[in-house]
């Protein structure tokens, strides 16, 4: 039995992803080059706010990669375009015109894979969708800053062509564009606090319920090759989940959560561990048996489940400041994501 997911169809999504997150950084880097060259006041702090989004947003794409589960890296022929990208907004070769251009073009591809990828989820496993979920705020964001940017250029592309301001009016009806999406994305939630990450309860909460969805997914096949994609994926996301916890969050939460609650806590995923291994070794095609070790395994996850989410969580509320929480949450991804590339990482393409 195989501990890895060969699944072609969530592959290609993380590769996407990769990609998104590349170009995230590319679009934070040009948005700082283009601060240095604007010269208008009320253009630039709107760029000082898209850079803002921008950076919350990268946090963002983090988290939705650790919670989906497979690291990818960016196809070739992206980071290529990155590479060039990068070298024409560095240089002279473009007008200010031009580079915002390009920018705005950056952000229309953003949204659209983003949207694929949301899409795409929909035909691939509940699992999936759940775990891209916060994808949507950045998709919104990117969308709304498109129609900024376009206000951007009529007034760049007019003062460049004329010499003379453009109609102020667009501000206006650039606004009244960015209120008319929040039907193309739903229930969209945007980053308007000051927050810089997901709290640590938020980000391992988000993992407890990728989990029992793949749980449920799994019980509801009778296909031994589903069966075994589906504990494929449970098996990387329990191991790293547990992994990064041990590493980052028990040793930061043992001095007030206690020594013996802390110790359960390890025990337990002890206990999941040796589960792993055991169902690892079982033949998926022997349908009834392999689950009845994966509703073991349920048991000991849901009991290891309500005592973080209660008294662990509560322990880390009382406890800990917001921005520790956060801080914590962001040190959690990490160690996370590193594990994950142990794991198996899905090449470039």
């Amino acid at each position: 039995m195989v501990a890895t997911l060969d699944d072609t169809k969530r592959s290609a999504i993380a590769i996407k992803l990769a990609d998104m997150k590349a170009i995230q950084k590319l679009i934070i880097e040009n948005e700082q080059k283009l601060l240095g060259q604007i010269s208008d006041s009320e253009v630039a702090d709107r760029f000082r706010k898209m850079l803002d989004d921008d950076n919350k947003n990268i946090g963002v794409l983090e988290t939705v990669i650790g919670q989906y589960g497979i690291q990818a890296e960016p196809e070739k022929t992206v980071a290529q375009m990155i590479e060039k990208i990068s070298q024409l907004q560095q240089g002279s070769e473009l007008s200010l015109y031009e580079k915002v251009f390009q920018h705005e073009l950056l952000k229309h591809q953003q949204v659209m894979t983003g949207l694929t990828i949301h899409k795409a989820a929909q035909k691939v496993g509940a699992d999936v969708l759940l775990a891209i979920g916060p994808l949507n705020t950045v998709n919104f964001e990117n969308r709304a800053h498109q129609e900024q940017l376009k206000g951007v250029l009529e007034i760049l592309g007019v003062r460049e062509l004329t010499g003379q301001d453009a109609d102020q009016g667009i501000w206006g009806r650039v606004q009244d564009a960015m209120a008319a999406l929040s039907g193309v994305f739903g229930s969209a939630v945007t980053q308007t606090s000051d927050k810089d990450d997901l709290n640590v309860q938020d980000v391992i909460r988000l993992d407890h319920n990728k989990v029992n969805t793949l749980f449920t997914e799994l019980l509801a096949s009778n296909d031994p090759q589903k069966i075994q994609e589906y504990f494929g994926q449970i098996y990387k996301d329990l191991t790293a989940h547990s992994e990064a916890e041990e590493q980052v969050v028990y040793p930061a939460v043992r001095p007030f959560y206690g020594q013996n609650d802390t110790q359960e806590l390890y025990d337990e995923q002890d206990e999941i561990k040796k589960l792993l291994e055991q169902i690892k070794a079982i033949n998926p095609s022997n349908v009834d048996q392999f689950k009845d070790k994966i509703k073991q395994l349920m048991d000991v996850v849901g009991d290891h489940i309500r005592q973080e989410e209660s008294t662990m969580f509560a322990a880390i509320r009382n406890n800990l400041s917001s921005d520790q929480s956060e801080q914590l949450a962001t040190q959690f991804k990490a160690a996370k994501t590193e594990i994950q590339k142990n794991l198996g990482v899905v090449g470039a393409k």
